[in-house]
């Protein structure tokens, strides 16, 4: 997932292919691990419908312990695609897991997606809030990182 995200989609690619290669009846890998991955390339070349397309046979599996990112992804995929109504949908179903986000990034970053979500609804009063969840969850968080800088700044915009 951390190449993907880093946008280093190639070598991502190739390696989940690798894996699906060497374990075709692997369930948590096809099922759980792989999607995510293949979904992050899809949005990286905005692609969100055939993301969306590649998180759908999974969606049986929610919510457990493997599925965050499966949930998390498919709300980055609606974002991405301009469906704020079903990308709050995904982050809220990711804050109302706590037993299972515990205390995972991904976990304070769909405060700041659901915000993304709201705004792109036109909420403006409940984009606010949940961008002050994510800002409070982050308060102690080193300053440069860059989506803290990013959130800031879409905050300031929302005042």
């Amino acid at each position: 997932m951390a190449l993907a995200r880093a946008r280093e989609s190639d070598r991502a690619q190739a390696i989940a292919d690798d894996i699906r290669k060497k374990e075709p009846l692997n369930e948590l890998l096809n099922g759980y691990s792989i999607p995510p991955v293949l979904a992050v390339i899809e949005v990286n070349r905005d692609r969100a419908q055939q993301a969306l397309a590649l998180l759908k046979p999974s969606s049986g599996y929610e919510f457990g312990p493997y599925s965050l990112p499966l949930v998390y992804m498919r709300g980055e995929a609606y974002l991405k695609a301009g469906d704020g109504q079903n990308a709050a949908a995904e982050f809220q179903n990711v804050i109302d897991h706590r037993a299972v986000v515990t205390n995972d990034l991904l976990g304070a970053l769909a405060h700041l997606q659901l915000g993304r979500a709201y705004v792109m609804q036109s909420d403006v009063g409940k984009a606010k809030a949940e961008y002050q969840d994510f800002l409070t969850l982050w308060k102690d968080a080193d300053p440069d990182i860059p989506v803290l800088k990013q959130a800031k700044a879409e905050y300031a915009k929302l005042q």
